[in-house]
């Protein structure tokens, strides 16, 4: 998973004051990179960068972060995972590579293409915090559907960043003030939208947009930017689907969809899958079954209750497709416990009952795999939920 946090002032730091407020920050999310910590200061520009690691791709101090690119140029954190990275490392044939990591390949994408470039040719999930030491500029960065988070907060003449809420909130002089102009946001869709957070002056990245911080003589200059557009995109698939002829549209399809999870396979730690039974994450087990040489690993989580129990279904995938598959039925009370845990896990209030399935499920499969495949989104792609039913009719 990984954590990311850091801080920038306009009038330089002291590297002792920095590296004790940096300490605080990465002991807050010490549970999203158990396997080690690093930072990273520059003095003069005011920076300070951190990073708790969650070892997944080159298990070796060469895949560590703060990274430095070859240029000297950039230092980045990075949360997340770069799906094409070995596509791209085969172009960046001039690149002299220190280890197998999907960071360095990011890092010297944005090294030979600049930001944005880098921005388009990469495909993934990710939070960046990238010090452009040339042109004194602080780049936040967040994926492309937000699935990263990535929080920043400007407080004094310091601006701070970091991958959850609790890093911000064991910043000195963090007032930690109710927002309640965002409660209606809250009540209408269950969470609370980027660019806004549960506190005021704290925001979120938005998905798809880069945050640019630089400092001017009086104070941070702060601006955002989109670099990719969900709405452009859905238009713009609307047009060639026009055009295209069904059956050529549904090869394309599949063919997206096989490449995306054999992408999302490479792995130098051990890897599942949620099991629902649903048509998303049954698809995606069924792809990773066909690119695996040996039994993918799945988990499910069941209910006594059968009308929202799906655990029954899942079990006949994995015997179908012939998985390793591990099920875990929930009590009452199972459920209950997690509640408590609940303000913890998410930081701002989260209105989603799956928040407790998704929690138990996590938490089974971590004593078998580091990293697991789920089928978020699946249902929105393939109309997958009720409701579009339900609205198609009405309308």
């Amino acid at each position: 998973m990984c954590g990311i946090v850091g801080l920038m002032n306009k009038g330089g730091i002291a590297k002792s004051s920095s590296q004790l407020q940096l300490k605080k920050m990465t002991d807050a999310i010490v549970h999203r990179g158990p396997d080690s910590m690093g930072e990273w200061f520059d003095e003069p520009g005011g920076v300070a960068l951190g990073f708790r690691r969650l070892a997944i791709l080159d298990l070796q101090p060469s895949g560590n972060q703060p990274m430095i690119s070859a240029s000297g140029r950039y230092v980045i954190v990075f949360n997340g995972e770069i799906y094409n990275h070995l596509e791209l490392k085969k172009e960046l044939k001039h690149v002299r590579w220190q280890g197998h990591s999907d960071t360095e390949v990011l890092l010297e994408a944005i090294d030979t293409y600049g930001l944005e470039k880098a921005l388009e040719a990469i495909e993934g999930m990710f939070a960046i915090a990238l010090w452009d030491r040339k042109e004194r500029a602080l780049f936040l960065v967040r994926d492309r559907m937000g699935e990263k988070p990535l929080y920043y907060s400007k407080i004094g003449d310091t601006v701070y960043f970091a991958s959850e809420l609790k890093a911000i909130k064991k910043v000195d002089g963090f007032q930690g003030r109710i927002n309640q102009s965002v409660l209606p946001f809250y009540f209408k869709h269950g969470y609370i939208p980027a660019p806004y957070s549960i506190f005021e002056n704290v925001h979120k990245v938005g998905q798809g947009a880069i945050v640019k911080l630089s400092s001017s003589r009086n104070d941070i200059e702060i601006s955002e930017k989109e670099y990719w557009s969900i709405e452009d995109v859905a238009l713009a698939g609307m047009h060639q689907q026009g055009q295209a002829a069904e059956e050529e549209a549904l090869e394309h399809l599949e063919l997206l969809l096989k490449r995306s999870v054999a992408q999302q396979m490479i792995s130098d730690v051990p890897l599942g899958a949620f099991l629902s039974g649903g048509v998303d994450s049954s698809m995606i087990v069924s792809l990773m079954q066909r690119h695996s040489p040996g039994k993918v690993k799945t988990f499910s989580i069941g209910f006594e209750n059968d009308s929202f129990d799906e655990a029954k279904y899942a079990k006949e995938i994995a015997n179908y497709l012939g998985t390793d598959h591990t099920e875990f039925y929930v009590s009452a009370s199972d459920a209950l416990n997690v509640i408590p845990l609940l303000t913890d896990i998410y930081d701002e209030p989260y209105g989603d009952s799956s928040a407790i399935p998704t929690y138990l499920v996590s938490k089974m499969a971590r004593q078998h795999v580091t990293v697991a495949l789920s089928g978020d989104a699946g249902d929105e792609l393939f109309f997958g939920y009720t409701r579009y039913r339900r609205s198609t009719k009405m309308w």
